[in-house]
């Protein structure tokens, strides 16, 4: 089995002035998650790595950069999952830590449970040392603007239940949740994905991203995913599942499989999502319904990468 690991940087409305920033993000975050790959690195920490570069990204929302909720805070949320034994770790309302991502892999490797919220979540985070930054350390202006354009538009009575979507996911300040997955030569598959959420959230709403089966899921006899978009779409639909299901029941293609789900998504929920998938087998879905998505993969010496609809281009891995 060829090692592959493929990311993306948000699905939504990306204004063209914001991909270059998403493409060097994308970029950084695959070569630096393969080079754990081809080091002979495990896929749970290639794909944490991945992520743990966009989190640093404030073209992304995850980490710094996370948008803000109502009250003007950030809370943020991840998970991720090992496809050979299902171990998975998730966490939800975390605040003032710069990689959810680990925290979400810790939760899995150090506790007998799956899934962490809230004040416990921070509470554990606390006795693992992870660095607990100040309140206001990982808001950028940017999230300051988005959230202050947020309540104008419910001022004038916009209506923001899906309108703010991706303005949420990556605009105004260009933001979007970030996910990983990799496969390596003996098969072994891990999904990892985490977010800010969304821009003007209530305090303590949580979206699909820690939600195993929608914002993540990995299974080695199958394949995984990661998700992005509007989080309470993916979650009523259980997106990465139902992508999941379509390889394993209808003998779909990673592609035909993340496209038809994401399509039945969209027709029937109407708000709009993408996903990034990697089969059993090695092949490769990535498709989104929302105006933009950007992604990147490794596999071999290509690096692939785009963010509009049938775009692919793709650059020698020895490139800077």
């Amino acid at each position: 089995m060829e090692p592959i690991l493929i990311v993306h940087g948000g699905a939504g409305d990306i204004t063209e002035a914001r991909v270059p920033g998403k493409f060097t993000g994308v970029k950084k975050a695959v070569r630096e998650g393969f080079k754990v790959l081809s080091d002979g690195g495990s896929v749970l920490d290639a794909v944490e790595k991945a992520v743990c570069s966009m989190e640093l990204d404030d073209n992304f929302n995850a980490g710094y950069g996370s948008v803000l909720n109502i009250e003007g805070y950030i809370e943020m949320e991840a998970s991720i999952m090992h496809g050979k034994d299902l171990k998975a770790g998730c966490c939800t309302l975390i605040k003032g830590i710069m990689h959810p991502i680990s925290v979400a892999r810790r939760v899995m490797e150090k506790t007998n449970h799956t899934f962490l919220g809230g004040e416990n979540a921070m509470e554990f985070a606390r006795r693992e040392n992870f660095e607990l930054l100040p309140p206001d350390s990982l808001i950028t202006e940017n999230a300051k603007r988005a959230l202050e354009e947020f309540k104008e538009n419910q001022k004038k009575g916009v209506d923001t239940t899906f309108a703010r979507t991706e303005l949420d996911k990556t605009e105004p300040n260009g933001t979007g949740t970030v996910g990983a997955v990799a496969i390596d030569r003996e098969g072994n598959i891990a999904v990892a994905t985490s977010t800010g959420g969304i821009t003007g959230k209530v305090a303590g709403r949580i979206g699909d991203t820690p939600i195993l089966g929608a914002g993540t899921y990995a299974d080695n006899e199958i394949g995984g995913v990661s998700t992005t978009g509007h989080g309470e779409t993916l979650m009523r639909f259980n997106a990465a599942q139902r992508i999941l299901q379509k390889i394993s029941c209808h003998n779909m293609s990673a592609q035909e499989a993340t496209e038809a789900a994401l399509k039945e998504m969209t027709a029937r929920l109407v708000g709009t999502g993408g996903a990034i998938t990697i089969d059993k087998k090695g092949q490769i879905g990535i498709y989104f319904t929302s105006k933009r998505m950007a992604w990147a993969y490794i596999k071999g010496n290509e690096l692939h990468y785009g963010i509009n609809a049938g775009e692919d281009f793709s650059e020698n891995t020895t490139e800077k």
